[in-house]
């Protein structure tokens, strides 16, 4: 299991490094902005997915403003590609920006900026979550986290609130309980769910 942790510590390095590099808390607060790191860069639960997500807040939304902290991030050169969706008008009141950065190594990041209206539906959900998640991990469910994700090959396609959901509401340890509490939940929604 140290192999795993020591993935999973060096990929939170660099993320954290990364963070800094592109300057995107720093972009998004030159707007006004709350940027807020979520998922598994927040949790320490990275393993092969190498994924860098934020919650931004604003009190209202401008798509002008948006693309200003989005353009200083994109200057970045690590930055290989983003995009951008417009759900201002939908339930989940943001803007997404998907951004794609090379590292110093040539490893490939995702980096999900998911700009929120502040006191909408969704307002805080992954922030609530991360701390849930954080309140009841263990040394032992840390771990049974770390090596699904490590096993999950890498044309499988799980999200990460399926493995939290297994194995800290499921008591699933390993990859044919994964396999199976996949199958007996298919369609259930993970919309909502804390540990």
């Amino acid at each position: 299991m140290e192999d795993y942790r020591k993935m999973a510590e060096a990929n939170q390095r660099r993320g954290r490094e990364i963070i800094a590099e592109t300057q995107l808390v720093e972009s998004w607060e030159a707007i006004g902005a709350q940027a807020n790191l979520i998922g598994s860069l927040s949790t320490g639960l990275m393993m092969k997915k190498l994924d860098i997500d934020m919650h931004v807040y604003t009190d209202t939304l401008s798509i002008k403003e948006s693309f200003r902290a989005a353009a200083r991030i994109a200057s970045h050169p690590g930055i290989v590609r983003m995009e951008y969706t417009n759900l201002i008008d939908t339930e989940e009141e943001c803007i997404e920006w998907h951004a794609a950065y090379r590292d110093r190594d040539g490893r490939m990041w995702k980096m999900d900026m998911i700009h929120i209206r502040r006191g909408s539906a969704y307002d805080g959900f992954a922030e609530r979550m991360a701390s849930r998640i954080g309140a009841v991990l263990t040394e032992e469910t840390r771990d049974a986290i770390l090596r699904l994700k490590y096993e999950t090959p890498d044309t499988e396609s799980v999200i990460g609130a399926e493995y939290y959901a297994a194995v800290l509401s499921g008591g699933v340890r390993d990859y044919a309980g994964l396999t199976a509490w996949r199958e007996a939940h298919r369609g259930d929604s993970l919309i909502g769910w804390l540990p």
